[in-house]
């Protein structure tokens, strides 16, 4: 019986623990689109990466593409694959990538499909 009430207690924990990730306030696990796109975001001279996405959504503000965490901070990934590789997670995987030359440079752009499940 304590092992069942110490297993439920854990369980209630992850549940309440688990960060949401959102977007634009939807949270990932409800985006619901067929493709999504990715764009790494970079600072100058900083290791540290964010991810833009686009499922078609408004944006208002350039900051509401960003990959937040539950408190609304950008979340940081190792790269654009360390998020399409999460991304798995929510069902998509990786259709294509291409890059657009911009003033500063080009941009990678990962397009994302959502998998049958």
């Amino acid at each position: 019986m304590k092992k069942l009430i110490f297993l439920m207690a854990m369980a209630i924990g992850l549940a309440f623990g688990a960060k949401a990730q959102t977007v634009n306030g939807q949270k990932l696990s409800e985006i619901k689109a067929p493709y999504i796109e990715l764009r790494e975001v970079g600072k100058f001279l900083s290791n540290k990466r964010w991810i833009k996405l686009d499922y078609g959504q408004k944006i208002n503000q350039e900051e509401e593409a960003y990959i937040k965490d539950d408190k609304g901070k950008e979340l940081e990934f190792n790269s654009a694959l360390d998020c399409v590789n999460q991304m798995k997670n929510y069902g998509y995987e990786l259709f294509q990538v291409y890059a657009l030359g911009g003033e500063y440079g080009s941009y990678k752009y990962y397009v994302l499909k959502r998998t049958a499940n």
